[in-house]
């Protein structure tokens, strides 16, 4: 089955808050494709990050696909403020909230791209009777929260797994956590077109980093 395009989402998680319309700009001129946004509410996840108002202050400076990631609970009550604050593409966890398949519908409703994340411990059989309500499958390839950290090897069949589930449909699959230049190959290799990268590229030359991660792919394209 051939790969899907690859697709680089720098996590502005890890971006110098102090100068965050400069880093957008700088990600958008070194080759970005998308900008990650992690939204986390020190309720689901140990960490809190920002809100809507942040998103609403970057949205005029880059036409780039905003891929935000609640990783918030419950998640339904937001949506519409995060479609409104500037989201192209809004996922929610499968572990958030008792009604998947009714959030990634309001989603939809919103006229948004819809996405669920999976966290390194749920298996992605959970997705077996949403996947018509699916633009893109993210797997957290460390456990959410924090930025910064390693890579869980483990999880490279899980990312093989849905992308045998995925099969012919037009369904993104993306992966967040600690990837770098080093394993974004195996990790394109495994079926992920869309890799999610924050302290690889920001703790660094912003260009150089993701034209590492891109020619690390580029000879399995």
């Amino acid at each position: 089955m051939k790969q899907r395009p690859l697709i680089i989402s720098p996590s502005i998680l890890a971006a110098d808050f102090s100068r965050l319309g400069d880093e957008i700009r700088a990600i958008e001129s070194g080759g970005a494709d998308w900008v990650h946004i992690d939204v986390m509410d020190g309720h689901f996840v140990p960490n809190i990050s920002f809100g809507f108002p942040v998103m609403q202050s970057i949205r005029p400076l880059t036409k780039m696909l905003f891929d935000v990631h609640l990783m918030i609970a419950p998640a339904d009550p937001y949506l519409a403020q995060f479609a409104a604050a500037g989201a192209d593409l809004i996922s929610v966890h499968a572990e958030a909230g008792p009604h998947l398949h009714r959030s990634l519908q309001a989603i939809r409703a919103l006229g948004k791209k819809s996405g669920v994340v999976l966290n390194p411990a749920t298996p992605v059989s959970v997705l077996e009777h949403v996947m018509d309500q699916l633009d893109l499958i993210l797997i957290m390839t460390v456990n959410p929260g924090y930025g910064g950290q390693s890579f869980l090897p483990s999880m490279l069949e899980k990312v093989r797994q849905a992308r045998a589930l995925i099969g012919g449909r037009d369904i993104d699959l993306e992966v967040d956590g600690g990837v770098t230049a080093k394993n974004a190959g195996e990790i394109y290799r495994a079926g992920a077109n869309v890799l999610v990268a924050g302290s690889a590229i920001f703790k660094g030359n912003h260009a150089d980093q993701i034209k590492a991660i891109r020619n690390a792919c580029a000879t399995l394209a």
